[in-house]
C-alpha cells in the first residue's frame, strides 16, 4: 500500500513540473507564430537541387 502513495505522489510532482514547463513556454512566447510554419516550406532559401 505504501509503494502506491510513494507511485502517485511521483506522477504528481512530475505531472505540476510539465504543467510549470508549459506554463513557461506559453509566457515565453513559443506559440505565438501560428502562421510561419505553414508557409516555411514554400519560402526556403537553400534550394539545393542540381
Amino acid at each position: 500500500m505504501a509503494v502506491i502513495v510513494v507511485l502517485i505522489g511521483c506522477s504528481f510532482i512530475i505531472a505540476v513540473g510539465f504543467l510549470i514547463a508549459f506554463l513557461w513556454a506559453v509566457k515565453s512566447g513559443q506559440y505565438e507564430d501560428k502562421y510561419t510554419p505553414s508557409v516555411r516550406i514554400l519560402f526556403d532559401e537553400n534550394n539545393n537541387t542540381k
